[in-house]
């Protein structure tokens, strides 16, 4: 499927999945390697960027906790003063644009300055993290509702999460790293059990990925001791401790021997 070429500029919103260049759509694989200017999160994965062509411009907008590179506002302008000069833009973004991503701020600004905006979905962390793992969101026996939130954000304490995690339901945490503590100790409070099994999947999907199991009440221990390290989701729920997980892993491993 061709890819139309405006006559003025574009900007696509574009999801780079969980990091194996391998999970990119074919869609956003050819716009990475047609594109004159890429715009990227800082997890994006090198072997993904290597795709652009030689000359396209590669501008990192990388952001870590308390530390951007360039503020959302200043990403935003970037966008849209690079479209209206008639550049075709792909703003590179880890996971899907639209999972804790920005990608509805930066759409926002393109359509306010009258910008062409486009989003190619990509495979979120969380999405891609699960099938890695083999450890699978939703399953007859043990979850029929997954709910995503943001570990890292304003008012965390006073958010109420009573009803996010438990018995027939996943809880997926993003950026949860830094507030684990505090996270277990919240959804404890809101009556959650604390031996609700966890697992932590850190780097998802890379070569150097980790599955790391405990109890909630356990989280943050099993976080400290195991030195684990950004980029992570936080799985709660009866799926990270299904029986099957094991069976399959075990499967896997022993077709690739």
């Amino acid at each position: 499927m061709s890819i139309p070429t405006p006559t003025a500029g574009k900007v696509w919103l574009v999801g780079a999945g969980p990091g194996d260049p391998d999970l990119l759509t074919l869609r956003a694989a050819r716009l990475i390697m047609r594109a004159k200017l890429i715009v990227h999160d800082g997890l994006v994965d090198p072997a993904i960027l290597a795709l652009a062509r030689p000359e396209a411009r590669l501008v990192s907008v990388a952001k870590r906790r308390s530390r951007h590179t360039m503020p959302q506002d200043a990403i935003n302008a970037l966008l849209v003063r690079e479209a209206l000069a008639g550049t075709e833009v792909v703003r590179l973004k880890g996971g899907d644009p639209f999972i804790f991503g920005r990608g509805g701020e930066e759409a926002e600004a393109c359509h306010a300055a009258g910008v062409a905006v486009e989003v190619v979905p990509g495979i979120s962390a969380a999405i891609g993290g699960a099938a890695a793992a083999q450890m699978p969101l939703t399953h007859r026996r043990s979850a029929s509702i997954v709910s995503f939130v943001a570990g890292q954000c304003k008012g965390l304490s006073e958010q109420d999460w009573s009803g996010l995690a438990g018995r027939g339901r996943t809880l997926v945490i993003y950026m949860g790293l830094a507030t684990a503590e505090a996270i277990a100790d919240k959804l404890i409070a809101d009556g959650l059990a604390p031996d609700m099994p966890v697992a932590v999947i850190e780097n998802a999907t890379r070569p150097q990925m980790r599955v790391l199991r405990a109890s909630l009440a356990g989280l943050p221990e099993l976080v400290t001791r195991e030195k684990v390290k950004s980029p992570v989701v936080i799985v709660i729920g009866e799926v990270t401790a299904e029986p099957q997980v094991d069976a399959l892993r075990a499967l896997a491993l022993e077709a690739a021997q």
